[in-house]
């Protein structure tokens, strides 16, 4: 079974195409569980890069409304990525929205949005092994809080390869202990195959750390244009059994079910 579970749409305001033209290349592509896990709003906090709360019902009703129009073609599954930032951003209506899953992600340390190609300069500013500390403590806190099923792009702070001199494996095993204890999934991200990096998130020497501590995992393409959509499959499966993994997991209703790829 081919899942790909990371995918955003124009709602989220930097993304391209219509939410049915993704539904339509997932087919073509014989993905079998596509599911949509649009930027949440937040309280407090607006970037402009997420979808907003006035659009929230639209966005489920879309979506829901489409999974019945292709349910002889696909299965379409309803998300939410929400951004974990310390402090009170999460809106309520969000954790407890009535969704398939939730994708927790940090894609912030403060202010900062590390991600941004627009705030690289600050790498320059820091220091790199506390840089990453902080982001899989973060990671870690996330995980604490049970309020998500899978963490996006486990190791997304490595972006621009500005990479730790301590071991990797070190600064993240508190993180992956948790997300374990948490009961939580990790995605194979392939997004990290288009950015400066070239490679998956998380790392090789990573996805076999979660494969000793017994992870799940599940797949994204965390496509924003239709052509991103399963990006890099074959390459992202074909890694995660390599090291020993055989099946994912796939969700309904927060609920999981693990499945061959």
């Amino acid at each position: 079974m081919r899942v790909d579970l990371h995918n955003h749409t124009y709602l989220c305001n930097h993304a391209d195409g219509t939410i049915e033209e993704y539904i339509q290349k997932a087919i073509e592509l014989n993905i079998d569980v596509y599911g949509f896990s649009e930027h949440a709003p937040m309280k407090n906090f607006e970037d402009g890069y997420r979808l907003t709360i006035d659009k929230k019902k639209f966005y489920e009703d879309t979506i829901l409304d489409l999974k019945k129009k292709y349910e002889n073609q696909i299965n379409i599954l309803l998300g939410y990525e929400v951004d974990f930032i310390r402090g009170d951003f999460i809106l309520d209506e969000i954790i407890n929205s009535n969704v398939d899953y939730l994708i927790g992600s940090v894609h912030y340390l403060g202010k900062w949005g590390f991600d941004n190609p627009e705030f690289i300069s600050e790498y320059e500013n820091k220091d790199i092994d506390k840089i990453w500390q902080e982001y899989f403590d973060a990671i870690e806190q996330l995980a604490k809080t049970k309020q998500f099923d899978i963490v996006g792009h486990l190791d997304l702070i490595k972006i621009f390869k500005f990479l730790p001199k301590k071991d990797i494996k070190s600064i993240a095993y508190n993180a992956l202990k948790q997300i374990k204890n948490s009961n939580m999934v990790i995605e194979l991200n392939s997004a990290g195959y288009r950015k400066p990096i070239g490679e998956s998130y998380p790392s090789r020497q990573l996805i076999e750390l979660a494969y000793e501590l017994d992870i799940p995992i599940t797949f994204g393409s965390d496509a924003h244009n239709v052509e991103q959509i399963g990006f890099m499959y074959e390459d992202i499966s074909n890694l995660a059994k390599s090291i020993g993994y055989k099946k994912c997991i796939n969700f309904s209703k927060r609920d999981k079910e693990l499945v061959i790829f």
